[in-house]
């Protein structure tokens, strides 16, 4: 995982492992059903994004499409 992906502010592209794209494309998977299922706390939520607890719904929409557009791009 260290070194194989790199994001910079000039960067048009981000490249990832196709390993680390298939795990990637997992943990959002999973994200999206713990979200769904409501098995994150506000608490966790907030964690995840800026401090705020992101709206549960569309935290699990936008993994769950995330991680579907991984998968079938690998």
């Amino acid at each position: 995982m260290p070194g194989s992906m790199t994001i910079g502010h000039t960067d048009a592209l981000v490249m990832l492992s196709h390993d680390d794209a298939e795990r990637l494309s997992a943990v959002l998977a999973g994200l999206s059903a713990m979200a769904a299922g409501g098995h994150l706390s506000t608490e966790q939520l907030a964690a995840l994004g800026t401090g705020e607890a992101p709206d549960r719904a569309e935290l699990a929409t936008w993994s769950r499409t995330l991680a579907t557009y991984l998968r079938d791009h690998l």
